[in-house]
């Protein structure tokens, strides 16, 4: 027997003792309620581990897992010697038997680690693109000098170059009854702790507004202005690599002649894949 198979057979004998202690102790104490009861966990015993999406090596790499993290066994799939596991997002992956060494613990017990809650870390990692759809309230200065509240809707794709930096585009449109303000343009947005589970963020950007007015507006009339956008938020991911994002933003509307500022107060889910 090869030392490849001898890795593997032996983290399949360790994967089974793990399992059946813990179906032994949960036989010892069958009063304990269903929440006490041993769960498997996995952790990575070598320097590196490729989570991957299916249970082989021609599925794609999804999440590099570190020596000594721990995660969630979530099934073994037959035959072969991958095991299913939870990443720190909720998505499902699949690892080498003979790179993770399984163990059994119950909730609770000193230093056992715990399985992924409804929120999780921002799946910004690993990822090369997303898509965000926001709505809120843009405040913009009208014609006569006062100040309108529109209804506001947004999306926003993104390309991530990093955890911590994306770069973004967007195109909105505020919608009232005298015609519509279509904001667009692109930026880029620092997210300065990437490893929480509520991000705070920063973006600044730049583009152009336009004002289209009904025919019978008295409040709006055509104009095509620059944008200058910075703002700031947070993001509070859920599992399934869900976003929910929370900004305010303000707008310095220009042209040659003025300059005017407008807000917007927007929130709405997104997605990184």
């Amino acid at each position: 027997m090869g030392p490849a198979m001898t890795r593997r057979a032996f983290a399949v004998v360790r994967l089974v003792a793990a399992l059946a202690a813990g179906a032994s102790a949960a036989m010892a104490f069958p009063e304990v309620a269903h929440a006490d009861e041993p769960e498997a966990f996995a952790r990575v015993v070598v320097d590196s581990a490729e989570l991957r999406s299916g249970p082989g090596v021609s599925y794609r790499v999804i999440y590099s897992a570190e020596r000594g993290e721990t995660l969630a066994i979530d099934g073994r799939p037959s035959p072969g010697f991958w095991l299913r596991v939870v990443l720190p997002d909720g998505r499902a992956a699949y690892a080498l038997g003979d790179e993770v060494q399984v163990f059994a613990v119950r909730p609770g017990e000193p230093g056992a680690p715990s399985r992924p809650g409804f929120f999780a870390t921002p799946p910004l990692e690993g990822a090369h693109g997303g898509l965000a759809i926001v709505g809120g309230v843009m405040s913009v200065p009208v014609a006569d000098g006062s100040r309108q509240a529109f209804g506001y809707l947004e999306a926003r794709p993104s390309i991530v170059l990093h955890r911590t930096v994306t770069l973004d585009g967007f195109i909105g449109d505020a919608l009232t009854s005298d015609g519509a303000q279509i904001l667009y343009g692109g930026g880029a947005t620092i997210h300065f702790a990437p490893s929480w589970p509520v991000c705070p963020f920063l973006g600044i950007g730049g583009g152009g507004l336009s004002v289209l007015p009904n025919a019978d507006s008295f409040v709006l009339r055509r104009e095509d202005l620059f944008v200058a956008r910075a703002g700031g938020g947070v993001l509070m991911a859920l599992r399934g690599r869900i976003l929910v994002r929370l900004e305010v933003t303000n707008l310095a509307l220009f042209d040659a002649e003025r300059v005017k500022n407008a807000q917007t107060y927007s929130g709405g889910l997104g997605v990184y894949f």
